[in-house]
């Protein structure tokens, strides 16, 4: 039996357990240790184990920086195990420092307080970071407000992150540098705002240009000087006018702060163009300008810079109908136009092209008088006549029924075919609505009269309204009747309700083409070809009678008084 001065193995592993404990339960914990010697790059470590444990010093660094470790300094280590093969404890500073971070970061993302890292490495979508032993992964969407190109400067740094997300059993931590960025940004844009006014005058910097504007620097917020501000002249891109970096004076326009949002201006600071442009741009003036964009509706000229005026599409050309703009005027192009319109209130302009030039219609009108001869070719066939293109690339038309003598209108139109050169006479012009009326039948000497056109189109003025003529059918329709002027050549139109009095005397079919008869004359068209009727005819032959020959009162019967009147005519032929 061993006595107390010469204890045993086995005295000895029972006071040990009855010193530390049970050995085995040392096994994952933490324990306090002391440094009892440092042997290269190892740190000798003594917990009150049996023996001693190694820990590399590397763990006892913060990333990118060398340990700080003496002999005697109590630091605290993570028992991975008591004893190895070769009799050393097996102690970790990292898990240690892990388990002991974890505690403390839960803490604070319950209380969403920033934390402390470093930036320590790149993984796949963004980078780690050391929470003082915890790593916690950084997105790289969440390294800055911007993308940032090159994370190497704010590597090895330590630097404020927030916790976005935690989760202990799956050892996973999301932070981000980007939410510590954007409330500090928050602090100072609420601070600067305070100091600023609508109105200040203020020097910045380009930090961005888009297609909408370009974001200056104030000095810490940003203001958003819009494409519309930068100029009075029409800027097509902010790229003309400014580059990134330019120090740019402007004006505070607006400040919303709410939004904490600042529209800039930098047109404001200079003189506005518009001032006085009602009277310098007066109505019916013509000025020279250079077209700066063409759109469906039209084309703007720009009169000098800052002041731009439309061109409607319908102010474009005097003969060109329903055309693309771009097809009359290009871009950059420089072209005289006449002012229509000035609204010095809504800075606007209406410009006219076609009026800088002579209308064609009056210019036609001066060199083809009506009566004139005029020669052209078929431009178009339609339903009820031809067009004819004539001088200063106008038109005219020719009825249907002003095209030959003794046949129908539409047998007529078959005449004729597109691009065939024709010779007509001007019968009226209306340059007002752009209307040139010709007639072809006109210049046939062998037509019902035998009178060459010119005769024909003027023996309009020898008829008189409410005069009775004789008129021989040309034509019958289902709508009247195609009548001529006894030997003067002059067609004119009965319609089908001045026929006669009598709805059975209102049948055109009643007439034959060459039978001849009395009507009276109505009026006269706008190409001065007289209308002509049988029913008012006989009404004022019936008020004449009555007239001449007493009323029905006499005795005499309304059949006796017209037949004594229609006596006295024939007595008179």
């Amino acid at each position: 039996m061993a006595s107390a001065a010469t204890p045993t193995r086995d005295d000895f592993a029972k006071l040990l357990e009855l010193t530390l404990g049970d050995a085995d339960g040392f096994e994952g914990r933490v324990v306090h240790g002391t440094v009892t010697g440092i042997e290269n790059d190892m740190a000798v470590i003594d917990v009150g184990l049996k023996s001693e444990g190694r820990v590399p010093l590397r763990e006892f660094a913060a990333p990118g920086q060398k340990a700080d470790l003496k002999v005697g300094d109590e630091v605290e280590v993570d028992v991975d195990r008591v004893e190895n093969a070769m009799g050393e404890a097996m102690l970790s500073r990292d898990r240690a420092r892990r388990e002991a971070a974890w505690d403390k970061l839960e803490a604070e993302f319950t209380q969403s307080a920033r934390v402390e890292g470093v930036i320590f490495g790149r993984v796949k979508g963004g980078f780690t970071v050391d929470l003082d032993g915890a790593v916690a992964f950084l997105p790289g969407s969440q390294v800055d407000i911007r993308p940032v190109r090159d994370v190497q400067p704010l590597m090895d740094i330590p630097q404020p992150f927030q916790i976005l997300k935690m989760d202990r059993k799956r050892g996973n931590i999301v932070v981000s540098r980007r939410a510590i960025l954007e409330e500090t940004r928050a602090e100072q844009r609420s601070g600067l705002i305070l100091s600023l006014a609508e109105g200040q005058i203020i020097d910045g910097v380009v930090k961005n240009i888009t297609d909408y504007g370009a974001f200056v620097d104030l000095g810490g917020i940003d203001g958003l000087l819009h494409v519309t501000d930068l100029s009075y002249k029409r800027v097509g891109h902010p790229s003309e006018v400014l580059n990134i970096g330019d120090t740019v004076k402007v004006q505070i326009i607006r400040i919303n702060k709410d939004t904490q949002r600042i529209s800039l201006g930098m047109k404001q600071l200079e003189s506005d163009p518009w001032d006085g442009a009602a009277a310098k741009y007066h109505v019916g003036a013509k000025m020279t300008g250079r077209v700066t964009n063409i759109t469906e509706y039209g084309a703007f000229v720009e009169l000098e810079a800052g002041i731009e005026g439309l061109v409607h599409v319908s102010e474009m050309s005097w003969t060109k109908k329903n055309v693309h703009p771009g097809k009359i005027v290009s871009t950059s192009q420089e072209v005289d136009v006449v002012v229509l319109e000035v609204d010095e209130d809504k800075r606007r302009i209406s410009l006219g092209l076609k009026q800088a030039i002579s209308n064609p219609w009056e210019a036609f009108a001066e060199a083809h008088p009506v009566g004139s001869t005029v020669e052209g070719e078929v431009k178009n066939a339609t339903e009820f006549g031809l067009f004819i293109g004539l001088d200063n690339d106008v038109d005219g038309m020719v009825h249907m029924s002003d095209i030959a003598w003794g046949i129908s209108g539409e047998d007529a139109l078959n005449l004729h075919r597109k691009g065939e050169t024709v010779k007509a006479i001007v019968l009226d012009i209306d340059a007002e609505k752009e209307r040139i009326s010709l007639g072809m039948k006109q210049l046939e000497r062998g037509g019902p009269s035998g009178a060459p056109a010119a005769a024909a189109a003027a023996s309009g003025d020898k008829l008189n309204k409410n005069a009775i003529v004789t008129v021989t059918v040309l034509e019958v329709r289902d709508a009247g009747l195609e009548v001529q002027v006894g030997d003067e050549g002059l067609t004119g139109f009965i319609k089908r309700t001045d026929l006669g009095r009598d709805r059975d005397e209102q049948r055109p079919e009643r007439f034959q083409v060459g039978q001849k008869f009395d009507a009276l004359v109505t009026g006269f068209d706008r190409s001065k070809k007289p209308t002509f009727s049988i029913k008012a005819m006989q009404i004022a032959e019936e008020k004449q009678a009555v007239a001449q020959y007493g009323s029905s009162d006499s005795g005499a019967s309304l059949g006796d008084i017209l037949g004594e009147a229609l006596k006295a005519r024939d007595t008179k032929k």
